[in-house]
């Protein structure tokens, strides 16, 4: 069912609020766990860790990962980082949904894997569960595709606002990162809800900041070209995260599997490694929002920022690379702070009369590495505007933001999420004619057997005894190779009546049904994008 406008406004308030209600209690979650095993929430984690028993560093990270391999191993979550990238996988669905088993177990497993030390973000859970009920919302109202998609981005956006209480960030990450594109029919309903999100979640949290955010101000335009090499490096650095944690995936995955310890083991694996790497470095110990708000305030010299830039990074592959449950937009934050940290107390120090202040190289290298990572520089340019409220600022993060974003597209050619779906042989960047083909199901377009316009019994049989044939699971992606460019008019689809009872004949897919198919699938997308 399509809907128009107003409807879709109403349905975004809904969502966007219900998404906000989540991402509270999604925090709140965390803070019970964190204050339960650590004696602190996570505003105050980093003064609080360096101060506890090396046990508690060491052990509470594996007891997390047993619990959460348990979770994953009876509920079905997913054995990969969650969050936006499955996020950005389910808007390429006919019905723009997700997983629902999948997706709550995935939630309930980053609750407990960030509650109890896992050096990861929180907000591609909390995107995760407005996703989860986007698609609840979907299924009951039964939507028409693009507007399902739509739901989505409204709860993905009310998500990310009630996250960092950033209305426009929340809003225009939707458009950016998920839907991928800013249709104006889109664009009013995710504003309404990222509006409604950051409403929700100041009357709970109060309207405070994420970060603490010290008073920065652009100085001079002759400081546009350090802000140009700052893009380069947080490109650098962007990179050097996204491949650690694939390494790190692989890594563990062969120790893992050559140790012949059981799959739903591995988190805790991580969790020890996580742990040793706490007994040195406290701070790396959950989201790590104090640790960027002491960075953007220059607390850190050079070599503090590079040791504790180091020690994230490798805390963060090792949590997702080990299959705990988290997101890599805070992480991503946390190191371009201090990435931007580091790099502005070189420049203060060799250039003082023109360099311009360390906070403002701290703030623009958090925007630049987090946009690179996210492929969002839109957004994440808007968040430092939000965070600070000044314009000259955002210029800055703006240039920096840029130059990281397209080195990281030219060297890496990808967004972490684009990263991660491209190994599980999903390319979503190379456009609708790549990704909307392993999506639709040949059950949706075949003929079934015995229908006046289909293939007669003979022929089908014909055609599976030479081999060709497809079963109702299988998608048009499958299905076209056998055609022949034509050569063939229909593939038969066989299937099971039961288990071992040998093949049936269910029906044929024919050519030109599912060359309508697929152009009637690209219309609808270009319809959506430019409507």
């Amino acid at each position: 069912m399509s809907m128009e406008q107003p409807y879709l406004w109403v349905i975004a308030i809904i969502v966007g609020s219900l998404s906000a209600c989540a991402a509270v209690v999604f925090v709140e979650t965390l803070n019970f766990l964190a204050l339960t095993f650590y004696g602190a929430t996570e505003e105050t984690l980093y003064e609080r860790a360096a101060a506890l028993p090396w046990w508690v560093l060491l052990l509470t990270p594996v007891l997390g990962g047993v619990i959460v391999g348990l979770i994953t191993k009876h509920l079905g979550g997913h054995d990969s980082p969650i969050g936006v990238a499955e996020v950005i996988e389910a808007r390429a669905l006919q019905q723009g949904q997700v997983d629902l088993r999948q997706s709550s177990a995935s939630v309930l497993a980053a609750s407990v894997s960030l509650g109890m030390g896992a050096s990861a973000g929180r907000e591609g859970p909390a995107v995760l569960a407005g996703a989860t009920i986007s698609s609840l919302v979907s299924r009951y109202l039964k939507l028409a595709p693009h507007d399902a998609r739509t739901v989505m981005g409204c709860a993905v956006a009310a998500a990310v606002s009630a996250s960092f209480n950033a209305p426009l960030a929340g809003a225009l990450f939707a458009l950016e990162v998920v839907l991928g594109h800013y249709a104006v029919r889109a664009f009013a309903p995710i504003t309404i809800a990222s509006v409604a999100g950051a409403v929700i979640s100041r009357s709970y949290f109060g309207d405070e900041a994420a970060f603490a955010i010290p008073s920065v101000a652009f100085g001079s335009y002759a400081q546009f070209p350090a802000f140009f090499l700052l893009g380069l490096l947080s490109a650098g650095v962007a990179g050097l995260m996204m491949w650690s944690i694939f390494l790190a995936r692989d890594v563990i995955d062969g120790v893992r599997e050559a140790a012949k310890v059981p799959v739903w083991l591995q988190p805790a694996m991580a969790g020890f490694l996580l742990g040793c790497t706490a007994l040195v470095f406290p701070n790396v110990i959950g989201v790590g929002y104090q640790t960027t708000s002491l960075a953007l305030a220059g607390a850190f010299g050079f070599w503090t920022c590079v040791l504790y830039a180091v020690a994230k990074c490798f805390a963060t592959a090792v949590t997702l690379g080990g299959r705990f449950a988290g997101g890599v937009f805070s992480p991503a934050l946390v190191l371009g702070a201090l990435t931007g940290s580091a790099y502005g107390a070189v420049a203060t120090d060799i250039f003082p009369s023109v360099a311009g202040s360390q906070e403002l190289y701290a703030l623009a290298g958090m925007g630049a590495v987090a946009g690179a990572v996210l492929g969002a520089p839109v957004s994440t340019t808007l968040i430092a505007f939000e965070l600070t409220g000044d314009y000259g600022t955002a210029i800055a993060v703006m240039v920096s933001t840029s130059v990281a974003t397209v080195a990281t597209q030219q060297t890496v050619n990808k967004s972490f999420f684009h990263w991660q779906l491209h190994r599980r042989d999903i390319d979503l960047a190379a456009g609708p004619q790549h990704f909307l083909l392993p999506t639709m199901k040949v059950s949706l377009y075949l003929r079934p057997r015995g229908a006046e316009n289909g293939a007669s019994d003979t022929a089908a049989w014909a055609l599976v005894e030479q081999g060709v044939s497809l079963r109702a699971d299988d998608t048009l992606e499958d299905a076209f190779p056998l055609f022949r460019n034509g050569a063939l008019a229909f593939v038969p689809v066989v299937g099971e009546i039961e288990e071992g009872a040998g093949d049936t004949l269910i029906g044929a897919l024919f050519y030109t049904d599912a060359l309508r198919a697929y152009n009637r699938a690209l219309v609808d997308v270009h319809e959506e994008e430019h409507s």
